[in-house]
């Protein structure tokens, strides 16, 4: 067989085998993706190495699904002897990598005492002050930690629950559904995030799919970081819900001062979900037509920067110092708590809307750093 008659019927077994597993038919995924990775396989080696760019193509999509069929030896060995070629081009070096990383996590994952939800998403933070293997601690907690909320609100829209405005959610589900970190290669500052799998078998109601966690992160992280607000109106139809996922994107998102661009991706995927400074300014725009909305036509809105130094949503204001003058601002709306949380004691930028001469009506905020 020639590598075009390889390839299509290696690519013709990979989409049956995605089917497989979106239909939850695990054992028929696993052998559709292996016998798609022998044919990947033969196929690169029907490649003359003067076929740079399409064996690199070929190469990742091997080591791809070797991954996917849970083949991890298969993977690792097809991954290294690619990358000791001196003909493999860059781009696929850098994605084979990758899939080397996530062959590793995988391996780390089955030797740990706790088992893990199929799926983990590797995170990559790039650009300006970080270095290759190195950032900014302050820099890095931050976004971990805006990352675990982001997965811990996945899991509540998806099990169907109620929007939380304050709080951590609940011990149970905490406990049950812990983001763990692993490390990742170096090549920026990468890290990568699983699921624990819940001890109960029942903690998911029968039409969860917990494999999808990761994926539903992605999607919903991909449709904030654009301006298709129908994609994640359709993703995330709660209002609530929607407005807090884009607000958590924005604190994710860089403001181009430290660093400049942060990825997401699949494990075995090669395209990553990108945020960037023009994602950050996309975010905006989708949150201030529906503060605009919301607004009176003869309301003034002022912008302060300043030092947030407290905040109560239950009496409903927050302070922030403008120039060494305190300002209070009532009326925080639907602020939820892991997002203006992680911002005390930070510059911020502040919409506000002047109702009185002394009386300032919050809109939005956002960090400024």
């Amino acid at each position: 067989m020639t590598w075009v008659e390889l390839h299509s019927e290696s690519e013709r077994l990979a989409i049956e085998a995605q089917l497989a597993l979106n239909a939850r038919a695990v054992s028929r995924a696993t052998e559709l993706y292996k016998r798609a990775a022998e044919l990947e396989q033969k196929a690169l080696d029907q490649l003359d190495v003067s076929k740079t760019r399409t064996r690199g193509i070929t190469a990742v999509s091997a080591v791809a699904l070797w991954f996917k069929a849970g083949e991890y030896v298969f993977a690792e060995r097809l991954a290294h002897s690619m990358l000791a070629d001196t003909q493999v081009p860059d781009f696929a070096r850098e994605d084979l990598r990758d899939l080397v990383q996530a062959i590793w996590t995988e391996s780390a994952k089955q030797k740990a005492s706790v088992s893990f939800v199929p799926g983990q998403v590797m995170v990559s933070v790039k650009g300006g002050e970080v270095v290759t293997g190195g950032a900014p601690l302050d820099l890095i907690v931050d976004k971990v930690q805006t990352i675990q909320s982001m997965f811990y609100r996945t899991i509540e829209f998806v099990s169907g629950v109620s929007h939380r405005r304050v709080g951590r959610p609940t011990k149970e589900l905490q406990e049950a559904c812990r983001p763990w970190l692993f490390q990742s290669a170096p090549g920026s500052y990468q890290f990568s995030v699983a699921i624990q799998k819940p001890a109960q078998l029942d903690f998911f109601k029968q039409d969860i799919e917990p494999e999808r966690i990761a994926r539903h992160f992605l999607e919903i992280v991909s449709a904030s970081s654009g301006d298709n607000a129908v994609e994640l109106e359709r993703l995330v139809p709660d209002e609530n819900y929607r407005s807090t996922f884009l607000k958590l994107a924005r604190n994710l998102s860089p403001t181009g001062k430290t660093f400049d661009r942060i990825e997401f991706r699949a494990s075995g995927e090669a395209h990553p979900v990108t945020l960037s400074v023009e994602s950050r300014g996309c975010i905006n725009q989708q949150l201030r037509k529906k503060s605009t909305i919301c607004s009176t036509a003869d309301e003034v809105r002022e912008e302060l920067r300043g030092i947030l130094r407290a905040v109560h949503l239950d009496k409903d204001w927050l302070y922030i110092l403008v120039d060494g003058v305190p300002k209070q601002i009532f009326g925080l709306q639907e602020a939820v708590d892991d997002v203006i949380g992680p911002m005390v004691n930070r510059s911020v930028i502040v919409q506000a809307v002047r109702v009185a001469q002394n009386k300032l009506r919050f809109v939005d905020i956002e960090l400024a750093e």
